[in-house]
Order: structure tokens, then sequence, then C-alpha cells
């Protein structure tokens, strides 16, 4: 039965329609509002016009002066650029080990991933800090307010998910296919990347762009760990947002504006990943 006809089961055609469009609503009614009012004028927007009087894209060219975004955006592309890599590389080679081996504390740790994904983020942002804190004071290299210090702070959080995915995709792929490679005389390591990464590609894009959100989205762990030269987007958009509060006249237009240009790199990547993404998603759940 296809999945449209299973839909059709579950709910009259009628309530059917009623519930998407409902749905559809609660996503794009938002989105245009942001949309209209990043062209209206701060004055139109701060009187309530839901219909700009007048369009006008002055508002994003503001923007890169008045908060600061092309830092906020290039610090933010690098760190979770890397993230996402280095998160989808190593949870790859780490789910490959789980799977096809069998050593003590195996389960363990495979338990251990499960039990990492419900520690909230937030009770760790004392003990990240004081721990890159003493690294600082003890070793001499400096950590807080670093890029690098950031990446470390998302990879550790990032990395569990990954290896997760990882070997969830990595369960359902056939063992024949690493024999006939050896037989071939291939090592690990050329099996590994020959054979089942190129096989895992929709798995690798969906942990390496969860592991992109993950530090994309995050403000408490960058408002930490960051100065104002190497503060994210999301932080840069944060200040902005808070240093408008309480002013004459809140440049509420320049502020939608500046979310929009901040969420598009995001955008971009779902359009350039889509049928990774899709396949990725939906292969763990079918395996």
């Amino acid at each position: 039965m296809s999945a449209s006809s299973e839909a059709h089961r579950l709910l009259p055609r009628p309530l059917l329609v009623t519930v998407t469009v409902i749905l559809c609503a609660m996503v794009l009614v938002p989105v245009l509002y942001i949309l209209l009012a990043s062209l209206n004028s701060d004055l139109g927007v701060a009187s309530g016009e839901f219909w700009p009087g007048s369009f006008s894209v002055e508002s994003y060219g503001r923007i890169w002066t008045t908060a600061d975004l092309a830092n906020g955006l290039v610090n933010s592309i690098l760190v979770c650029a890397l993230v996402a890599v280095a998160s989808a590389v190593l949870g790859t080679m780490t789910a490959y080990v789980l799977v096809r081996h069998t050593f003590t504390g195996r389960l363990t740790i495979l338990r251990g991933l499960v039990g990492l994904q419900s520690i909230p983020g937030t009770l760790m942002l004392l003990p990240v800090f004081v721990l890159f804190s003493s690294a600082g004071n003890y070793l001499g290299v400096t950590v807080v307010g670093t890029r690098w210090g950031l990446f470390l702070a998302y990879l550790t959080f990032a990395l569990p998910f990954s290896t997760w995915v990882m070997v969830t995709y990595l369960r359902g792929l056939p063992r024949e296919l690493e024999e006939a490679g050896r037989v071939d005389g291939a090592s690990t390591p050329r099996i590994l990347v020959r054979i089942i990464m190129p096989l895992s590609l929709p798995a690798i894009v969906v942990s390496g762009i969860f592991a992109f959100l993950l530090g994309w989205n995050d403000v408490l762990f960058a408002s930490v760990l960051t100065r104002p030269g190497t503060r994210t987007a999301a932080v840069a958009l944060s200040a902005f947002g808070s240093t408008q509060e309480g002013g004459a006249l809140p440049v509420y237009s320049q502020v939608m504006a500046a979310a929009l240009v901040s969420a598009a790199p995001v955008v971009l990547l779902y359009l350039v990943f889509q049928r990774y993404l899709v396949g990725g998603l939906t292969a763990g759940g079918v395996k």
C-alpha cells in the first residue's frame, strides 16, 4: 500500500486537506511575514504594517555594518563546516569498528552513544567552559575565545549522534562486498574509503548536515566560548536584536533581513543535498 493511500485510509480526504493546509500555514505565514517585514521600512514594521507601503531592499544593505553579520557568517561557516566533515568522517570510522568487530566494551559504547543523546547541552555548558579554561591555564594554550575551541565543543556533541546514525546504516550493508574486496587484496582502510564510504554517502550526508545545524543554531555555547572577533552568526544576530530593544525606533526591518540572510546558507545546504538527505533518513528505517 502506498503512503498516499495509507494516509487516506487513516484520515478522510477533507480532514487530510484541512490538516495539511493548517500545517503549511503555520510554517509559511511566519516566513512570509519575515520576508515582507525585511522589504518594509523600520517605521512601517514598528507601526504594525503587514503589507509594506513601499518595497525596499535597503535593510539588506545596512545589516552588514549595523549587525556585523559578515564576520559572524564567516565564523559560522568555517566552524560548522569543519564540524560536519570531522563528525561524518570520524563517525563513519567509529561505526565501522563497532559494527564489523567484536571486542570487550562494544555494547557499553553503543549504549553510551544512545545515553549521551539524553543529556541536555545546557548542563554541559559550565563543565565545558571550566575544562577549556583550565586547559588554557595549565597547558598555556588559548581555547576560550577561539574558533577551534568552539569546534571542539560542537564536535563533542555532534560525534555521538553521527556515530549512531552510521551504526544504524552500516548494519544494513552486506558483508559480502567487503569480503570481495579482501579477496582482491584490499586492506581495511582501502575497503573503508573505496567501498563503505561511497555506499554510505546518504547516511554520511545526514550526519554531516545535522552536525552542521547543531553548530549553526547554537547560541548558548557560542556566547560563552567566543569573543567579538570569533562569534558566530547566531550570536551576532542575537546581540543585534537585543541592542535594539528599548530604542527610539527599533530596526525591526533590519533584524528580519539579518534573520533571512542567516538562514540562507542552511536552506541552500538542504537544496543541494536534498536527494542524499531523503535517502539517508529513510534508509535507516527501512533497513
